[in-house]
């Protein structure tokens, strides 16, 4: 479902991402773990493009995202017509609608909410899918009750997110994430900007998509989580992958010193 092959990745002359390569399966979580500043958020921002990569290619579900491979000039060679003075397989950027129309494909929580403050809650969820995707508002009003009842808000439709604790705001994120039945769903350390007795509630919801088959890719700080829920854990530092693998062996017998540096500090 996502391929990351060989990402590179700068802002200015600071390197975040050096030579990332990630590959999850359709319905697994991935769990990243890593100190701040390691990429760890900018490699999710890169797998739906609100970064764009210096070098390497990412797909989603086999579809390069943000960008499209021109082939006709490889086809062109192959019939002997030349190649109209245009390399084999260049890559060109996307338009703006069609990079948007990608994202309706995979859907991102991020760390702060991110909720329109001057919509109920029933209109954050059903403001993209009849927005991005033309679809009757009628059809989506039902989808968006189903979510909120699966998300355990169902009587908060009309609320408005100043009037929800943290940890409701963010279950809301979620089932609007939901809402455009994305292929993948990516979180940005959801439970960061939560008080400690609220992170329980996104979790379980986290845990609920996990099990029902959910391809996700999930930066947190949740260790138990981690062991929990996810089939492959990374672990970054200094914008490269140092260590994957199940949460048996890199949780608890982890071969690499700054894994083990790392955890040892937060286990």
């Amino acid at each position: 479902m996502v391929d990351v092959r060989a990402v590179h990745k700068s802002f200015g002359s600071l390197e975040v991402l050096k030579g990332v390569d990630l590959q999850v399966g359709a319905g697994e979580v991935a769990v990243v773990l890593g100190p701040s500043g390691s990429g760890k958020s900018t490699l999710l921002r890169t797998i739906n493009h609100l970064e764009k990569v210096d070098s390497g290619r990412i797909s989603v579900d086999g579809a390069l995202v943000g960008y499209r491979r021109d082939d006709t000039a490889v086809a062109r060679r192959a019939s002997g017509k030349g190649g109209g003075g245009r390399r084999a397989g260049k890559l060109y950027e996307l338009r703006e609608r069609e990079i948007l129309k990608q994202r309706t494909h995979i859907g991102f929580v991020f760390q702060n909410f991110n909720l329109f403050p001057h919509l109920t809650v029933l209109d954050n969820i059903t403001e993209a899918p009849v927005s991005a995707l033309r679809r009757p508002r009628k059809d989506v009003l039902a989808a968006a009750r189903a979510l909120l009842d699966r998300v355990g808000l169902a009587d908060k439709a009309d609320a408005y997110p100043r009037q929800l604790s943290g940890g409701q705001q963010q279950r809301v994120a979620i089932a609007r994430a939901l809402a455009l039945e994305p292929k993948l769903l990516l979180f940005d350390e959801p439970t960061s900007a939560l008080d400690p007795e609220l992170v329980g509630e996104v979790l379980d919801v986290i845990k609920d998509l996990a099990h029902q088959g959910t391809t996700m890719v999930v930066v947190t700080h949740e260790i138990g989580f981690a062991r929990e829920v996810a089939d492959t854990v990374v672990f970054m530092d200094e914008g490269r992958i140092v260590e994957q693998g199940p949460p048996g062996e890199v949780l608890d017998h982890p071969r690499h010193a700054r894994t083990k540096s790392f955890l040892s500090k937060v286990l």
